[in-house]
């Protein structure tokens, strides 16, 4: 099993960067492309749940939240629909001079799935400066 991590240096503040990674409607803005018209549900909790799914392409994501220390850290399972195995994902946001740094790391991931992982995570990492930026 191996792990993906993606460290950002972004142009928000912690508490602005939280409700992107913590609630439905900031996942939805950035976290899947549009075209891929994603329909998000957010239990913010731990022991709550989340799921991210796309009609167009058949697939979704969901877990359980293990830990959820607003504005610093969030902890959750994640599975694909359909399959057995599940790893788990921290993102951990640090204040850093006007932004944030924010550090996603996937662990428990097949060797199989860490190219497609990094590069899935690298997407979705791309398009959050922009959403931020519009707030």
């Amino acid at each position: 099993m191996g792990e993906v991590r993606d460290e950002r240096l972004l142009d928000a503040a912690p508490e602005t960067v939280w409700k992107a990674l913590s609630t439905a409607d900031g996942l939805l803005g950035w976290f899947w492309s549009p075209r891929l018209e994603p329909q998000i549900e957010v239990d913010l909790r731990v022991g709550g749940r989340y799921r991210i799914a796309s009609s167009v392409i058949g697939r979704a994501v969901s877990g359980e939240y293990t830990v959820v220390q607003p504005p610093s850290l969030l902890g959750f399972g994640w599975q694909w629909n359909g399959e057995e195995h599940e790893s788990a994902v921290t993102v951990a946001l640090t204040r850093a001079g006007d932004g944030t740094s924010l550090v996603v790391t996937h662990r428990g991931l097949p060797d199989s799935e860490i190219d497609n992982h990094a590069k899935g995570w690298s997407d979705c990492l791309d398009r959050l400066p922009d959403w931020l930026a519009a707030r």
